[in-house]
Order: structure tokens, then sequence, then C-alpha cells
């Protein structure tokens, strides 16, 4: 039963349906659920602080169930956003109504496709799973995102040289811009140099940097000629909205967080408290497991369902959906971090042993 409470997260699109056929400010009832309800139910349970044992463990990772829960997101992603282009285009939306249909598919799109995205990118590349996560990643047109998000943000999270974090002091509308195109040039500037070095030009198909783009453009003018113009501007902000959201968790993942230089130059390992985590049990349920942050690091291809809490990591004070909300309003979220974060460095001192 444990993984069908998984099956939450399928609450988000069935609201975004509903929202729709009830028509007026029923059209906004995903951004009430998501961002109203789920915080507030969120302070009426208990923190999901749970570890599975070695023999849980075990028969969680051979629980065929967690898989499909988990896979039923992709198509239904798919379906969802196609499906929305044809009622942008078909429907007599009022302005108000199209606006919060929009705005409820971009939610859709970040709380379902992108949580889901995230996870499947971390699989073998070349496996189903990690084409899948190219396919959610380019109803978003954001398919470059898994392999920065692997090869790039892994591997620099916590240095100057990571975009996708951000820093003490830094606000979200800042970090915004800067880790979407940064993450977008590092990955484009990896990927370059590998073709240089197989001396081939970067311009070429063996570039995946250059055929996801070329998939999206494909993609994008496909929604043009089926739908329209309705359908491609509501395809664009839709997507717009859910790589807003995830770069938000991306800000609210790692801010203030920063690795040291060891005294052999390079920076320190990355550990356990360079990631913010959030132990909210409803928010876990629909974003499979996605506050057990520091675990994903550390265990980047452990499966959802097999993610561990780490009492001594940096905690939120709320679940994701409520620190959105905070990283809204700059000096609310400094307020409420900044000495968080301060506090999380000087401990890491305190607890470091002596040389």
């Amino acid at each position: 039963m444990k993984a069908l409470e998984y099956a939450l997260i399928y609450l988000v699109p069935v609201s975004v349906i509903i929202g729709l056929m009830s028509g007026n400010l029923f059209i906004f009832l995903t951004p009430l659920l998501v961002f109203g309800l789920v915080p507030l139910l969120d302070l009426a349970f208990a923190k999901d602080i749970d570890n599975p044992t070695a023999d849980q463990a075990q028969a969680l990772s051979g629980n065929l169930i967690y898989r499909l829960v988990f896979w039923g997101c992709v198509p239904l992603q798919v379906v969802m956003v196609v499906w929305g282009a044809s009622v942008a285009t078909e429907w007599s939306l009022s302005v108000e109504e199209l606006i919060g249909f929009t705005l409820s598919m971009g939610i859709s799109s970040a709380v379902m496709g992108l949580t889901v995205a995230h996870e499947l990118a971390h699989r073998e590349k070349g496996s189903l799973e990690y084409l899948l996560s190219k396919i959610v990643l380019a109803t978003v047109l954001y398919a470059h995102w898994g392999m920065d998000h692997v090869i790039g943000h892994h591997q620099d999270l916590g240095t100057p040289k990571d975009p996708s974090t951000a820093k003490m002091g830094e606000s979200l509308y800042h970090f915004l811009p800067r880790s979407i195109s940064g993450g977008f040039n590092r990955i484009w500037s990896i990927e370059a140099a590998r073709q240089e070095q197989k001396r081939r030009p970067v311009w070429n198909l063996n570039n995946p940097m250059v055929t996801v783009l070329l998939g999206q453009v494909v993609l994008l003018i496909g929604i043009a000629l089926a739908f329209g113009a309705p359908g491609f501007f509501y395809f664009v902000f839709q997507a717009m909205i859910a790589v807003c959201l995830l770069e938000t968790v991306n800000y609210i993942g790692h801010y203030g967080l920063a690795r040291e230089i060891a005294s052999d130059g390079r920076y320190e390992d990355v550990a356990f408290h360079h990631s913010w985590n959030a132990g909210g049990r409803l928010t876990s349920r629909f974003l499979f497991n996605l506050g057990r942050h520091s675990d994903h690091y550390a265990h980047p291809g452990r499966h959802y369902q097999l993610l561990h809490h780490h009492a001594h990591s940096p905690q939120l004070p709320a679940g994701y959906p409520a620190m959105v909300l905070l990283a809204l309003v700059p000096p609310l979220w400094r307020s409420t971090m900044d000495n968080r974060a301060s506090n999380s460095s000087i401990q890491r001192l305190l607890a470091r042993p002596e040389d």
C-alpha cells in the first residue's frame, strides 16, 4: 500500500482537468492544491524520517508497483501537454481562464513531469528510462537539462563554477536567468569539447546537444502546424512556468551552501551538508522523495523509494511548495534562510576534526 501513496502525484493533472471543467475561478484549482492545501496538510502530518532497513530495501527495490506508479507519469505528461494545446485552440476560454489553465498545466508539468524526468536522467545512458527523461524534458523545451544536471551540476555544485547553486544573499530573480543560461552554456561547452576531441565539427548529429535542439525545433513547428498560434503560445508559456519552477527548486536545494577548498587545492567532495533537505510527508509523496536531496547526491542512481533521510543534513523549515512561495519574496526568504545557512557552515567548522 505504501507504494500507492506515491500515486498522489496524479492528483495534480486531475486537478487541472477538474478546474477546467468547472470553469471560472476553479481554473486555479491546481495552484491552490500545490501551493495551498499540500503545505497546510504537511503541517498536520509527522515528518517523514523513516529509512528502510537492508531487508526492506531489497524488497522495495524489487517491488514493481513503485516503478509502475513512476513510469505512468511519462505518457500522462505527454498526453496532458498535447491535450492542453488542443484546449487552448478549440475551447472558448476567457483570458482569465486561459491564464489559469496555462499556469495549471505549467505547474503540472513541473510537479509530475520534471520530478520524474530528474530521476530518469540518472539512469544509464542509452537505456529506455534515459530516453524517457529526454521525452518528458522536451515537453517543456528543456531537453538539455538532464545532461547538464548529471554531468555538470552534480560535479560542480557548491562551487563558484556551478550556476545552479544559489549564493548566500542571491535573490531568486537574479538566480533564475543565471541558472537557466549558465546550465545551457555549461553543457554546450562540455559537448562541444567532446566533439573537438574527436575531430568533429560542433554542429553534427553525433553531438547530443545538436540533436535535442533540433528535436525541440521540430516539436515547436509541429505544435504550431497542428494547433496554430493559441496552441503554440500555450505550449511555450506552460514550458516557461515549468522550467522556472524546476530552477526555483534548484535555488532552494543548495542556497548558501558552499564546498570548501581542501588542503590539496581542490574542492572537498560533495557531502550530505551541501544540500537542503525537506521532511514533509505529503510533499515527499507528491515529489517522489525529492526532499531527500542529500542522499540523492550521495547515491545519484538510487531509486526514489530507497532514498534515506539524514537528520544531520541541513533541514528546510517547510516543504518545497511552501519554500517556493517564500522564495518569491526575497526579504522574507533571506530572513528565514540566511541564518540557517550560516549556522550550517559554523556547525560544520565546529564538527570538523582538528588537523
